[in-house]
């Protein structure tokens, strides 16, 4: 673990609530990380993160997000401008850890006690654009496909820089997380695959269930 990042709540006109705590700073201490509850209701899983549009971010689902220091760096040389820990909104900024091929449902255990479990992948929204000030950057984060990754909580703990995370769980079915954000996206044709996938949010299977048979249909 390189860095691991929380965000108070700050004024910003690119979004729909009047806060966001996208604005992601690394600490210098470990971070408590347990389940926050359902989405609507809950925020962050980590102590001292403030989650402000409920309605589209965070709950149990959406309890952590990651990103890779390798990815941040390759949109560092590409935009030509420093990209610290944090600025993508990540709690966790990972190395030497490949997050885009990381296998949904999977399960890391990070440090002595926290183990999570990869769900979602992050798709970008108009608070992420705004506050990042690149023109085009939905389209752009989503061509790449290198999204990151939400984790839920399966065994609450602290949190810290430097921590080990190992993969001691991953299932069968090969669906990564970029399989699922083209899926989720602008590759429709995947959804099929996503069906029956167990570690993606509730959320996430309503919108594969409701769009899935007309593409298979088509």
């Amino acid at each position: 673990m390189l860095s691991v990042n929380i965000g108070r709540a700050m004024e910003f006109e690119h979004t729909s609530a009047s806060h966001t705590g996208i604005d992601k700073r690394p600490v210098d201490h470990p971070v408590m990380v347990t389940a926050p509850g359902p989405k609507h209701v809950a925020g962050s899983g980590l102590a001292g993160d403030d989650v402000c549009d409920r309605r589209h971010h965070g709950g149990d689902d959406q309890a952590v997000y990651a990103y890779a220091r390798e990815d941040l760096d390759t949109w560092s040389a590409e935009l030509g401008r420093d990209l610290p820990s944090g600025c993508f909104g990540e709690n966790l900024t990972t190395i030497g850890l490949d997050i885009t091929n990381a296998v949904v449902g999977e399960r890391w255990a990070v440090g002595d006690t926290l183990v999570l479990q990869v769900s979602d992948p992050r798709i970008p929204c108009r608070t992420f654009a705004g506050f990042l000030g690149e023109a085009g950057w939905v389209k752009r984060f989503t061509e790449r496909s290198a999204p990151g990754t939400y984790l839920r909580v399966i065994t609450p703990g602290p949190v810290g820089a430097g921590d080990a995370i190992r993969v001691v769980d991953r299932p069968d079915h090969g669906v990564t997380v970029r399989v699922a954000f083209r899926a989720l996206t602008v590759e429709p044709a995947l959804l099929a695959r996503l069906v029956g996938v167990d570690g993606l949010s509730d959320e996430a299977k309503r919108s594969v269930a409701r769009r899935a048979p007309i593409e298979l249909d088509a």
